[in-house]
């Protein structure tokens, strides 16, 4: 009887970052359970965004650890997405793919707070985009923690088809829609007397850089 060769793919560094993103829930879930507690509330109560809102914090070290998990989770479906589309066996060059995706995604949103950042200081509405900011990122770093759970299935249960990640990102998608429409319209009033900037802002700096993103990939 012919021996046949078995190739196995490694997941030791993929579980080294699954037990990385675990260790960050339970230090966030520890440090500031009751935060944690409102936090993972959002889909049924608006009690985080209300009450922790207030204090124009976003970058408070709750949002920073959390937003450390978000970096680990949507790499991580980048990764796979990728891997799909072109799958690369070894293990060096997974790594070194992840390490890329996720230099890039944290550099992409750093870069695009930090300009937020700064056309709010020009304008002088630091306090009203602070709280903007607070409130996406929260919203972001809610979705990035329910993605977190398929991922878990799609590493170590079963490869995921095409078609159910497309799904799945096209309901990242619409996640993302809703939430910036949640926020919208919880400053109705505000954006109303200032719809112009708003057109502006909304152009400029929530649908411009995602385009380039897309041209950029499929290029």
């Amino acid at each position: 009887m012919q021996a046949i060769e078995r190739h196995v793919e490694s997941l030791d560094w993929i579980s080294l970052i699954l037990l990385g993103a675990f260790i960050l829930l339970s230090l966030v879930k520890s440090t500031y359970p009751q935060r944690f507690e409102e936090f993972i509330s959002l889909l049924t109560s608006n009690k985080f965004m209300v009450f922790r809102g207030k204090e124009y914090k976003a970058f408070h070290p709750f949002n920073i650890l959390m937003f450390l998990l978000n970096i680990l989770s949507v790499s991580l479906f980048l990764f796979l997405l990728f891997q799909l589309f072109s799958p690369i066996e070894t293990v060096d060059n997974q790594m070194v793919l992840f390490i890329r995706i996720a230099t890039g995604y944290t550099s992409f949103v750093l870069v695009k707070f930090g300009i937020e950042k700064i056309i709010a200081n020009i304008f002088d509405l630091d306090r009203i985009i602070d709280y903007y900011l607070y409130q996406k990122l929260a919203y972001r770093n809610f979705i990035a923690l329910l993605l977190f759970i398929p991922l878990i299935f799609f590493f170590y249960a079963f490869t995921p088809p095409l078609i159910l990640m497309y799904s799945l990102l096209g309901l990242l998608i619409l996640m993302n829609v809703v939430s910036l429409s949640t926020i919208y319209k919880q400053n109705q009033s505000l954006i109303s007397a200032n719809w112009f900037y708003f057109i502006l802002y909304l152009c400029t700096l929530e649908i411009a850089p995602y385009i380039i993103l897309y041209k950029l990939f499929t290029i």
